[in-house]
C-alpha cells in the first residue's frame, strides 16, 4: 500500500486529482481557475473533477465532525479487513 499519492504507482489522471483535492483540503484559498485547467490538461473531465471534490468534501466534512464530537472510527487494520465485503455489497451493514 502506498501511503504518498506522489509516489504512488497510479495514473497521471488520479495524481492531478490528487494533487487538485489536496491544495482545495490544505490551501483553499490559493486554489484558482489555473488549478482546474491542470486537471483537466491531465485527461480528467468536468464531471470526474466535480465528484472528487464531492467526496473530498463530504470525506472532510465527515472527519471534522468525529474529531470533533469524539466518534469511535474504526482503525485503518478495520476497514482494511471489510474491503472485499465493502466492494461486494457497499457501505450496508448486515442485518
Amino acid at each position: 500500500m502506498e501511503s504518498d499519492w506522489r509516489t504512488a504507482p497510479v495514473s497521471p489522471h488520479i495524481r492531478a486529482t490528487l494533487g487538485f483535492l489536496e491544495k482545495l483540503t490544505l490551501r483553499p484559498g490559493d486554489v484558482t481557475h489555473d488549478d482546474a485547467d491542470a486537471v483537466r490538461a491531465a485527461g480528467v473531465s468536468d464531471d470526474a473533477l466535480v465528484d472528487a471534490i464531492h467526496v473530498c468534501a463530504l470525506f472532510s466534512m465527515i472527519v471534522r465532525l468525529a474529531d470533533s464530537l469524539g466518534w469511535d472510527v474504526p482503525s485503518f487494520e478495520s476497514f482494511s479487513e471489510r474491503a472485499d465485503g465493502m466492494l461486494a455489497t457497499g457501505y450496508r451493514l448486515e442485518d
